[in-house]
């Protein structure tokens, strides 16, 4: 009977998104990205205390084995001359015995450290795997492009083709039905001029092809359009949007801010959709609904109604479609055309409007509170400023006569010998920022300090 599979590694596998134990409070999101990080530090440490394990189990192997060959040579010289033994030559062998056997020791335990790490590994998505074999298979014809300017396909060869034999059957059909039997010679041009449109026709889109393929024919038999179908797209760029994801909001309005500026001044739904399908793995984000949000909320504060109101509407063209796409349990990018497609019935495109305008109203409410709090800010910094000023006086235009202490010492003197923590204790006014600072120093120095002051007059004893 073969020995079963051990199905037991599999018992300690970790993922960063198969946690239930989310505080209310912290987004989900980024506590998965925290157990990432967390995960990725906690395997760099382990592999680096392998690392340094090695090595010295490396270097104690190579000095077990000079000992052992020492040890084997000095056994042969004492069987072959027991009279010639020392007292010395057996406190090396001692000495070499007690080290070889302290080597041996270290590198059990490093072997048990080892041991240790395998059997309590965590296994994740990095290193569940690896990469067996790879190939890469070069299509011969990733040249061609299968897309027309506008973005739909383009029909296959064995649809032209077909509609070009259909074009000579019914020229044959036609010169039969007037009593006349097509020439070989006129069959065999009308073929080579099928074939020339064949090509011709493979290159160019679905229309023209038909065009061209009707301009053949001589009877009134209609023929059948083929219906160009709708496919995404190839991005210009590829990106990679677990990167972007990622990102911190600062780092990604360094990086994309200008993709998302220009997706913003967008009017037409077409183009809007057009550049999603481009560059949705960086616009469909987080990071780039706040930047939205955000430039929104900016442009009602600085006057820019016009702007805020298209602004509002590309935003809330990011957050229905991030909507959708949980609603479906699908990638935001596989709704991208469900979304506009909705949007070309009427009833639909007219909700979309509504809930744009509500955005729209929260943000004209929001920006006038915004403006006040800025105002009663500013106005708070004036009245501190205007109170600091007033109160304020500049010990260097006093004359020195005049701004000594009572013990004969020149404030500003003083002051400028102070520690940094003092200095800071008596420019903010605090009683308990000095007595730290105070407290943080030898008694002696507290006390030299304090004195100079009491002198100066920086301080009233």
């Amino acid at each position: 009977m073969s020995k079963p599979f051990d199905y037991s590694k599999w018992d300690n596998i970790e993922l960063s998104d198969d946690e239930d134990d989310v505080h209310p409070n912290i987004d989900k999101e980024s506590w998965f990205r925290m157990k990432h990080r967390s995960r990725v530090e906690r395997e760099d440490r382990e592999e680096a205390d392998k690392k340094k394990i090695n090595e010295e189990m490396a270097k104690a192997n190579l000095r077990i084995k000079e000992i052992s060959k020492i040890l084997s040579k000095a056994s042969s010289t004492n069987n072959g001359d027991d009279d010639s033994d020392s007292d010395d030559d057996l406190e090396d062998i001692e000495g070499l015995q007690a080290e070889l056997k302290a080597l041996q020791s270290a590198n059990d335990a490093n072997q048990a450290k080892l041991d240790h790490y395998e059997k309590n590994k965590k296994w994740n998505v990095d290193n569940l795997c690896h990469v067996v074999e790879e190939r890469t298979i070069v299509n011969k014809n990733v040249g061609e492009s299968k897309f027309s300017e506008t973005g739909f396909a383009l029909p296959k060869e064995e649809e032209t083709a077909a509609v070009a034999v259909a074009a000579v059957e019914d020229k044959q059909n036609s010169a039969s039905d007037e009593g006349g039997v097509p020439s070989k010679e006129l069959s065999a041009a009308t073929i080579v001029d099928v074939d020339n449109k064949t090509n011709t026709t493979t290159k160019s889109s679905s229309s023209t092809a038909v065009k061209e393929s009707s301009s053949t024919t001589t009877t009134t038999k209609a023929i059948t359009k083929t219906t160009p179908k709708l496919v995404q797209p190839q991005p210009t760029e590829t990106v990679n949007s677990v990167a972007v994801s990622m990102m911190t909001y600062h780092d990604f309005t360094e990086k994309y801010a200008d993709v998302v500026e220009e997706f913003m001044a967008i009017e037409s739904l077409t183009k809007s959709k057009e550049f999603l399908l481009q560059k949705g793995d960086i616009l469909l984000q987080e990071n780039a609904s706040s930047y939205l949000l955000l430039a929104s909320l900016e442009d009602e504060m600085n006057g820019f109604h016009e702007k805020m109101k298209l602004v509002a509407r590309q935003s809330q063209i990011v957050s229905n479609i991030a909507e959708l796409a949980k609603s479906l349990q699908s990638h935001p990018g596989n709704v991208i055309l469900p979304f506009f497609q909705r949007m070309e019935d009427k009833q639909l495109y007219a909700g979309f409007m509504e809930g744009v305008n509500q955005f729209i109203q929260r943000i004209e409410v929001r920006a006038v509170q915004k403006k006040a709090e800025l105002e009663e800010e500013r106005a708070r910094e004036a009245r501190e400023k205007g109170a600091e000023a007033e109160d304020a006086v500049d010990i260097s235009e006093i004359p020195l006569e005049e701004r000594l202490g009572p013990g004969g010492l020149d404030p500003l003197e003083v002051f400028e010998s102070l520690p940094v923590s003092m200095q800071e204790a008596f420019e903010s006014r605090q009683k308990e920022k000095l007595e730290e600072a105070l407290r943080s120093m030898p008694v002696e120095e507290a006390e030299y300090h304090m004195k100079r002051c009491i002198d100066s007059g920086l301080w009233n004893a």
